[in-house]
């Protein structure tokens, strides 16, 4: 099994998840953070560490965000590395909470 980034992280983008990870499975694209599924591990570090609730495991993610499981495997195999926290972007308050944000996704 595997943990899930999903909706919220976009455009929100904190990076405190990225710090706790001990087997570093996180990938960074231009708005959002991805788990890549053959990496993780399962341990459950990273979703209390996610500041707006955008980490699921995958046999909690909500229906409506299906979706994200498959884009986070499919992003994970493109986009680079990340294991070390960055500051989010500086309007990431405005989008916590937002819904529809998928159609923001920056590949």
């Amino acid at each position: 099994m595997t943990f899930v980034v999903g909706e919220n992280c976009i455009k929100c983008k904190h990076t405190d998840c990225v710090e706790v990870c001990p087997v570093d499975c996180f990938y960074e694209g231009p708005n959002f953070l991805v788990i890549h599924p053959d990496e993780c591990i399962d341990c459950a570090l990273c979703e209390p560490e996610c500041p707006v609730d955008a980490i699921f495991s995958e046999d909690e993610l909500p229906e409506e965000q299906a979706v994200f499981l498959e884009l986070n495997a499919e992003l994970a195999e493109v986009w680079p590395n990340i294991t070390e926290k960055k500051d989010a972007p500086e309007d990431h308050e405005q989008w916590d909470g937002v819904e529809g944000k998928l159609q923001y996704l920056e590949r």
